[in-house]
């Protein structure tokens, strides 16, 4: 469901100009992007030169979560709406996550903000599955989405996905392959398996609750 745009909401984003970064003029697409990059400073923001990164962090539990319990990371969680992301900053301050900060754009423009070799693990967890073949381009697992992950992604990088939808899932296991992408550890129904560290969402805790199976895969880049 979607959530009501909040009053004052750029009043609510102010607040967090330690956590949050935001674009004043945003690129359109990856042409733009590669045109006018604008490198956020990792090294001076983490103290570290590579991160692992959330696309589409939505309230940010997740990505709150896997900080806290991996203080010696460094994490960034982008999401492209403000009215949620702003939701996910105010978790983190009233968690006191130090080690997570908040960028709030496209994920095909983010090669404008990241370095090469700067992303050793990339989440996307339930991300929107776009069920209707003629949007498949813009679900985070097709393939030009692929390429541009590896603009930034450091030798040896992940990309660790959890999806309820089987169809999007088999979409992305065959993505995976035409990127040149190899795959690890996958489960067709990740509560049933013994795989430790597992940080519920707030979406996967909807879809199991109903019964439904969680579908997960690590992929990673080829050498």
């Amino acid at each position: 469901m979607r959530m009501r745009r909040k009053r004052n909401l750029d009043s609510f984003l102010t607040q967090y100009p330690d956590l949050l970064y935001i674009l004043d003029k945003p690129c359109q697409n990856v042409v733009e992007a590669l045109k006018h990059k604008s490198y956020l400073p990792l090294k001076e923001i983490f103290g570290k030169d590579k991160v692992e990164l959330e696309i589409g962090c939505g309230k940010g539990a997740f990505i709150c979560e896997k900080a806290k319990r991996n203080p010696d990371k460094a994490y960034l969680a982008v999401e492209v709406s403000k009215n949620v992301i702003v939701e996910a900053c105010k978790l983190a301050r009233a968690e006191n996550v130090k080690n997570v900060r908040f960028l709030n754009c496209a994920a095909e423009i983010l090669p404008c903000f990241l370095p090469e070799n700067s992303v050793e693990r990339i989440y996307l967890n339930f991300s929107c599955p776009f069920p209707k073949y003629t949007y498949a381009s813009h679900r985070l697992t097709s393939r030009r989405f692929l390429e541009t992950y590896k603009m930034y992604m450091c030798q040896g990088a992940e990309i660790h996905q959890k999806t309820d939808n089987m169809h999007f899932f088999e979409f992305s296991l065959e993505e995976y392959s035409a990127c040149n992408f190899g795959i690890k550890n996958v489960s067709l129904d990740l509560h049933a398996s013994d795989f430790e560290d597992n940080i519920v969402t707030e979406y996967e805790k909807r879809f199991t609750d109903l019964g439904m199976p969680i579908y997960r895969v690590e992929a990673f880049l080829k050498e």
